[in-house]
């Protein structure tokens, strides 16, 4: 007896509700022509980890936690002297989430972690790469209910990298408002 898997509400919607209206408003030929996301990346760098690598092992625990996935150690490309950095050196963490796990992270983004951010009002609309990527600067890791408040030792920014198949920045916002994303009213 195998159970099935519960669809994420955000990919179930994708497909319901997104899909045919994309195709209505921009006359997408196909199903395959509207753009959809492709993966989200999330990354945080700790640049104190240079003195103290115990940092960076915090840092990793609460990006696990966050993501549901194990982050990979990203290490210095170069040596900079004034920042006491060596070639080689770990620096940041940082997961790439595709599929149900990366749905299921979108929803709790939208829904659960940017409205617990102190006085939110949207995230802002000038943050595209001009490829139809987005990404997202968050100030600190406590904001997702995963994270307990008394355990954390320092807060940590990260970026979320929303990549997409969009051709043009518009398309993406289009893409992502009708996913929920809570854009700032201009």
């Amino acid at each position: 007896m195998s159970a099935t898997k519960a669809v994420p509400r955000i990919k179930e919607s994708y497909h319901t509700q997104v899909v045919p209206r994309l195709i209505k408003e921009r006359g997408y030929p196909s199903v395959m022509a509207v753009p959809r996301l492709a993966k989200v990346v999330v990354n945080m760098g700790v640049g104190e980890a240079t003195q103290n690598i115990k940092l960076l092992d915090a840092a990793i625990e609460e990006l696990g936690r966050i993501t549901g996935q194990r982050p990979a150690t990203r290490r210095a490309k170069k040596s900079i002297a004034a920042f006491r950095l060596r070639e080689g050196m770990p620096i940041a963490a940082t997961v790439t989430l595709r599929g149900d796990r990366m749905y299921e992270f979108v929803d709790r983004l939208f829904n659960v972690a940017l409205p617990r951010v102190r006085d939110f009002r949207g995230v802002p609309t000038n943050a595209f790469d001009g490829r139809g990527n987005y990404t997202l600067g968050l100030k600190d890791q406590i904001i997702f209910p995963e994270i307990d408040y008394a355990k954390v030792d320092k807060l940590r920014g990260m970026n979320v990298t929303f990549v997409t198949t969009a051709r043009t920045d518009e398309e993406s916002k289009l893409l992502l408002a009708y996913l929920g994303m809570p854009f700032r009213n201009q």
